[in-house]
């Protein structure tokens, strides 16, 4: 933890500090597809993701018109954490959605 110095006779600790990292963050991304309906996603960006009716619709527009959208950015665990959330939810529903993350 730290190392004790004694040169004037009483005892004290030197505390060695270590730069702490902020954890890599992940963009969460929706894919446009031929299938998945547009209500479809909005619900997914609303229960899934918390975003406002606005704020899904926007995302979901950009997976229509651009083929990507982005959800939102997390640290790995939760965004692989929403991206089977979203693979489940899909296939359950019947559509091939197609959700992934990639290093900000």
């Amino acid at each position: 933890m730290g190392r004790k110095y004694t040169g004037d006779g009483f005892e004290s600790e030197v505390l060695e500090r270590h730069e702490v990292k902020e954890p890599s963050r992940y963009k969460v991304l929706l894919h446009n597809d031929d299938y998945t309906t547009m209500d479809f996603v909005i619900e997914i960006l609303t229960k899934v993701f918390h975003k406002s009716e606005a704020e899904a619709t926007r995302i979901m527009l950009a997976v229509h018109h651009e083929g990507v959208g982005v959800c939102g950015l997390y640290t790995a665990e939760v965004a692989e954490t929403k991206v089977d959330m979203v693979h489940r939810l899909a296939r359950g529903a019947g559509f091939p959605l197609k959700c992934t993350m990639e290093k900000e």
